[in-house]
């Protein structure tokens, strides 16, 4: 069997080398982009949950285009939310990226996130056909 090529994306997270993972991986014609947070270069992030979703988003979008992809190609997303009070305001910028795309999408609560500040965290998949 042949090896399957991986490519790695790195978006410098600091989290990176601590826990072992990338920003996205892509093999093949299929792209994983990790959970990602709404982290600026600095640490810092927005307070509020809609500018927290549109920064991880950028993020996001920024690892696809570095694996050959755009946000037409994305076919899964994931929301992880620390307070359901926020849905509305994050399913807006999600369907203002991908209102006509339509990507299959789960909205999860959980009761927290690795850093306190953080009130959302995106996970993407993409095939690029």
């Amino acid at each position: 069997m042949a090896d399957v090529v991986k490519q790695y994306v790195s978006s410098d997270s600091p989290y990176e080398p601590i826990i072992g993972f990338s920003r996205a991986v892509r093999v093949g014609d299929r792209i994983m982009v990790s959970g990602t947070a709404p982290i600026w270069p600095d640490g810092s992030c927005p307070p509020d949950a809609e500018s927290q979703a549109t920064r991880c988003m950028e993020i996001i979008l920024a690892a696809l285009a570095r694996c050959g992809a755009r946000q037409q190609h994305v076919v899964r997303t994931r929301i992880y939310l620390t307070d359901p009070a926020d849905a509305e305001a994050v399913g807006r910028m999600h369907g203002a990226v991908f209102g006509d795309i339509r990507p299959a999408c789960t909205v999860l609560v959980v009761s927290a996130l690795v850093d306190p500040r953080w009130r959302v965290e995106i996970e993407a998949e993409a095939i690029v056909v």
